[in-house]
């Protein structure tokens, strides 16, 4: 017999006035405390917009996926309940596939035109965090949901569990603290680890994925640590230098399919710009990720096979 559905509340909406509070705290110890880190009006601004503008398409359009899992709902082979010993279970598993999404989202570039939002400031910044996708619905990355579904999770617990999964990335976007304890730099994720994730430098692209836990990056082979010899340059590899949200939201979309539509290619070769990485081109003249580490190594041998980078001139060619 199927429990009866609660009524699960949105964490990430109801933790909105303690994100708002936290930010001012960072802002004033950065102004007035000397603490590290930068702020920047116009940029903090277009972060906020995108926050709001990402609220105001879950409302909108939220129910496509979630219609789509309840759909899958009905083939469930169990049926659980919403007990708290379940939550934390789903909450790893979903931590998992957030991993998956979060590498295929920097690995394809159909989803990268939605997640570059998130990266697309130059500052670090708790305010950062709110920078997101309006167009995330869109992807139909979803799908990677529909395994938990169909053991018989129901939908809307899976949504409210990963409502604490994005509450706690909120805090790793900050440059105040650096690092953590070291058992806790060892599993969880921290602002040393996803500032990684957010550095343009060549030898931290693509790497440290993870949502709560840093421990599937190192089973996975994507952690690369935050050197201090290597400060973080934020943003992305080729900056839009835009504050206009309505730009931030689609420049992306409108760059792929341009490049998509570019007359003389073969199907195939358009269909690539959608679903390769970031930065191929048909023409071979690519400026994708692996070619920029393999330049960095070109430039700086003594650093070939140092985490994040090629282990020689070679690699990869």
């Amino acid at each position: 017999m199927e429990s009866i559905l609660p009524v699960f509340p949105s964490v990430t909406q109801l933790a909105i006035p303690a994100f708002i509070l936290l930010i001012l705290l960072e802002l004033i110890s950065i102004r007035y405390f000397k603490a590290h880190g930068e702020y920047e009006t116009r940029d903090t601004a277009t972060s906020l917009l995108m926050g709001v503008g990402n609220v105001v398409a879950g409302l909108l359009f939220g129910f496509v996926a979630y219609g789509a899992l309840l759909w899958v709902y009905q083939f469930r082979v169990f049926t659980f309940g919403f007990q708290w010993w379940l939550g934390l279970i789903v909450f790893i598993i979903d931590d998992l596939r957030y991993y998956l999404y979060h590498r295929i989202a920097h690995r394809a570039r159909w989803v990268w035109a939605e997640h570059i939002v998130h990266h697309s400031s130059q500052h670090y910044n708790l305010s950062t965090a709110l920078r997101q996708s309006w167009t995330g619905h869109f992807t139909g990355m979803f799908v990677l949901q529909i395994p938990l579904v169909l053991l018989g999770v129901h939908p809307a617990f899976i949504a409210f569990v990963y409502g604490f999964n994005l509450v706690y990335q909120f805090w790793i976007h900050t440059e105040v603290i650096g690092k953590m304890p070291k058992w806790f730099e060892a599993v969880m994720n921290t602002p040393s680890h996803h500032r990684v994730h957010h550095a343009t430098n060549p030898r931290y692209l693509d790497a440290n994925y993870a949502g709560t836990l840093i421990v599937w990056d190192k089973m996975f082979g994507t952690f690369v640590p935050e050197l201090e010899a290597d400060a973080p340059r934020y943003g992305i590899v080729k900056n839009i230098g835009t504050y206009n949200p309505v730009k931030v939201a689609f420049h992306e979309w409108i760059s792929m399919f341009k490049d998509a539509a570019q007359p003389g290619l073969t199907i195939g070769q358009r269909f690539r710009y959608i679903i390769m990485p970031p930065g191929w081109r048909h023409d071979e003249k690519s400026g994708g990720s692996e070619v920029l580490k393999q330049d960095f190594v070109r430039r700086n041998p003594d650093q070939a096979g140092m985490p994040g980078l090629p282990p020689s001139l070679d690699a990869g060619e």
